[in-house]
C-alpha cells in the first residue's frame, strides 16, 4: 500500500487508536470488528470496507469524510477533479468522492457517491450527532433509510436531514445511484 491514498488512510486509522489509547482489543469492543481483521487492517493485509469505517468512524466520533479529507495530501481552495480523492469499496463496489473536502475555516464539504444495482451498505450509527447533511440524487434511484424511514429517491430529489442514527443505503437498480451529498458539521 505504500504511500498509496489507501496506504495513508490504514496509517490514518491506526494512529487514530494509538491516539486514544486503546488496544485492537478495546478497539475491537467498542467497533465492532474483530480483532483480527483490525490486526490485518493496520498491516495492510487488508481494505476497508465502507461498513468498517462507518464503525470506526462512530468509535472516534467523526465523519468519514473527515478521515478521508486527513489522509489527503495538502488541501487547498481550487480541488480539480483529479485531485479529489476516491475512495473504492472492495466489498459493496462503492466509489466515494471528496469533491470538497473539509478544510480549515470551512464547516461544509461536498461527497460524491456512486452505488452499483444491488449493492447496499448500512451503518449502525451517526460517525457524528446531529450531522446536517443534503443528498441530491443526480442519476439512477437510492433508497436510504434514516430515522427508521426509508426514502425513494430519483434524479432531481433532494432529501435533507439532521443525522442521529442508523443509515442504509441501497440501490435497487437497474442503474447505479449516482448522489452528491453536502455535509455540515453540527
Amino acid at each position: 500500500m505504500g504511500n498509496s491514498f489507501e496506504g495513508r488512510l490504514v496509517r490514518r486509522l491506526a494512529s487514530l487508536r494509538e491516539e486514544r489509547g486503546l488496544s485492537l482489543e478495546e478497539l475491537a469492543t467498542q467497533s465492532g470488528i474483530s480483532r483480527a481483521t483490525l490486526s490485518r487492517l493496520e498491516r495492510g493485509e487488508t481494505s476497508p470496507t465502507a461498513e468498517m469505517l462507518g464503525k470506526l468512524c462512530s468509535v472516534y466520533g467523526m465523519p468519514m469524510s473527515r478521515l478521508i479529507a486527513e489522509v489527503e495530501q495538502a488541501p487547498v481552495q481550487l480541488i480539480r477533479r483529479g485531485e479529489q480523492a476516491e475512495w473504492h469499496d472492495p466489498a459493496t463496489g462503492f466509489v466515494r468522492r471528496m469533491v470538497s473536502p473539509p478544510g480549515r475555516g470551512f464547516k461544509a464539504e461536498m461527497i460524491e457517491g456512486q452505488l452499483p444495482p444491488g449493492a447496499v451498505i448500512d451503518y449502525a450509527q451517526a460517525p457524528v450527532r446531529g450531522l446536517e447533511q443534503h443528498m441530491w440524487m443526480l442519476s439512477g434511484v437510492l433508497d436510504y433509510t434514516v430515522d427508521g424511514t426509508t426514502h425513494r429517491l430519483q434524479p432531481g430529489d433532494c432529501l435533507r436531514f439532521h443525522l442521529y442514527g442508523a443509515t442504509r443505503f441501497s440501490c435497487p437498480g437497474p442503474e447505479q445511484a449516482h448522489y452528491l451529498i453536502a455535509i455540515c458539521e453540527p
